[in-house]
């Protein structure tokens, strides 16, 4: 065993394939900056299903854990962002005719992290018809919990009112604020050394959140920098797609507490 054998790395670094013609110097770090995005994201599916499985075996610390770690993961990808950014307009536009139909729309790790986190839309199969293994994974995640109903079943075990509608939801649905949880979300931020781990566990999922919005927005900066407001390849809106995908919410109820809390 060596480090390269270990690490496949004949397989790694011979899977850089630059498309254009003549060759254009700056095509390599397109694609490096992507299939580095998707190792990353690879890594982020495999915790965030540890997190809930872990949630499922009630050991929140674990699951903490691993939210932990994909905090960090995420930190990296939105700062990998300003790589990418180095790539000016003109350069762009020397290889990018050469892309095809080819779009970060198409990645399909990035739609399970996304249904695993409760944004599921079961529409977007059909991109992946001519995927089979990305269409089975993305079916199976259609048909699962997320890692946010995995987390109110948990405390519901623990003892803690969870409502039914939580508890009962459709999950092949994306997930909707639920009013009926607002009243025990309220209650953990009005009382939180009562409810430390429950308050401790609602505060991280926000940062998870807030984390994904910190890489949607890099990356819609990155899109602004580079190609402007025209359309994106694979004809998606490109920045237009992106803002719309800001407005997403994994954990509404962890943002809607806040306008509650301290109110009169």
């Amino acid at each position: 065993m060596t480090y390269s054998t270990y690490l496949d790395l004949e397989t790694l670094l011979g899977a850089q394939h630059p498309v254009s013609r003549p060759p254009q110097h700056d095509e390599m770090l397109f694609i490096i900056q992507h299939q580095t995005t998707e190792l990353w994201l690879k890594l982020v599916l495999h915790e965030i299903r540890a997190a809930r499985a872990a949630f499922d075996d009630d050991a929140p610390d674990i699951a903490l854990k691993g939210i932990a770690r994909v905090k960090h993961i995420q930190q990296t990808l939105t700062e990998q962002w300003s790589v990418l950014a180095t790539l000016t307009p003109t350069e762009y536009a020397r290889f990018r005719g050469a892309l095809g139909n080819s779009s970060g729309f198409q990645s399909y790790q990035y739609r399970a992290v996304e249904f695993i986190l409760g944004n599921k839309n079961p529409a977007i199969l059909a991109v992946f018809a001519d995927e089979p293994h990305a269409a089975a994974e993305l079916t199976a995640l259609v048909s699962e919990p997320t890692l946010y109903d995995a987390f109110w079943r948990h405390l519901a075990r623990t003892g803690l009112e969870v409502p039914r509608s939580t508890l009962e939801r459709d999950v092949t649905g994306r997930y909707a604020l639920d009013p009926a949880l607002l009243p025990l979300v309220k209650s953990v931020y009005q009382a939180p050394q009562q409810y430390w781990s429950v308050y401790e566990t609602f505060e991280e999922l926000v940062d998870l959140e807030e984390n994904f919005q910190l890489w949607r927005f890099r990356h819609l900066r990155t899109v602004l920098r580079t190609i402007g407001s025209a359309r994106g390849t694979g004809g998606t809106s490109g920045a237009g797609f992106l803002r719309r995908a800001l407005e997403v919410s994994f954990f509404p109820e962890l943002f809607a507490v806040r306008t509650e809390t301290g109110a009169p």
